[in-house]
């Protein structure tokens, strides 16, 4: 088992993930933990989330005017979490494609940051809780692993980059979430309830606040109980360092 107690430093730590929230739901309580113990981190938002809605119940809602709100939401749970003022790369909500000009924008952040420790999601987790796992997961997951091995650190790749002072730069760890196929495990039972609060934030994603709470309280490990919960997040972790 890897656990962050390994690390011998201050790590960098970036967050690529697809839309506002999916940090918090994804990986909020180890975010959090991490975040405690000293470590920077940074979030890198592929989208604003701008089709989160439905335009049936929210006939005043716009993509634009949900752009804005969900860039707020994120900013103040970003701030529960202890991480940096989020980044956004604000492309459509639900479209992405992981394509060769969505990879060198990728290398080209992993570049600009540096960073020790670069957490995504896993491509290859087709289904989740809710059903089918939404496209864009997996297109981020796929393009953020294919930014990274080979291209990011290898000058080779995306010469215009080192044209534009973006050094090659490989991250020491890849850590994936949302991931059926994990390798790690991290006990979050002390920053649970930190994670719960930052989601609690994304208020224009929660319809039911009670309903969530109960739901969220209740995904303790299958050996603990609710008076006495023990929590965990999960990765598929993979290390070039």
């Amino acid at each position: 088992m890897i656990q962050y107690e390994s690390w011998e430093s201050t790590q960098r730590i970036l967050v690529i993930l697809a839309h506002p929230d999916d940090p918090e739901f994804f990986c909020g309580a180890t975010l959090a933990r991490w975040a405690r113990a000293g470590h920077e981190i940074t979030y890198l938002l592929l989208t604003c989330g701008d089709k989160g809605f439905n335009p049936a119940t929210q006939p005043d809602m716009t993509p634009e005017r949900l752009c804005g709100i969900r860039h707020e939401e994120q900013a103040e749970a970003a701030k529960v979490i202890g991480a940096n003022p989020p980044l956004f790369l604000d492309l459509p909500d639900g479209y992405l494609i992981p394509d060769l000009n969505l990879r060198r924008d990728i290398v080209r952040e992993i570049r600009r940051h540096k960073p020790d420790i670069l957490v995504t999601c896993d491509p290859q987790n087709l289904f989740a809780t809710y059903g089918i796992n939404h496209p864009d997961h997996r297109a981020c997951g796929q393009v953020v692993l294919d930014a990274v091995f080979p291209a990011a650190g290898n000058p080779a790749y995306f010469p215009d980059l080192l044209a534009q002072s973006f050094e090659p730069h490989m991250p020491k760890e890849v850590w994936c979430s949302l991931t059926n196929q994990p390798n790690t495990t991290v006990d979050v039972t002390d920053t649970w309830d930190i994670k719960l609060n930052a989601i609690l934030e994304h208020k224009s994603q929660v319809q039911d606040m009670e309903k969530l709470i109960k739901r969220m309280k209740s995904r303790h490990t299958e050996d603990s109980t609710d008076e006495n919960p023990k929590y965990e997040e999960q990765f598929r972790v993979v290390k070039y360092g």
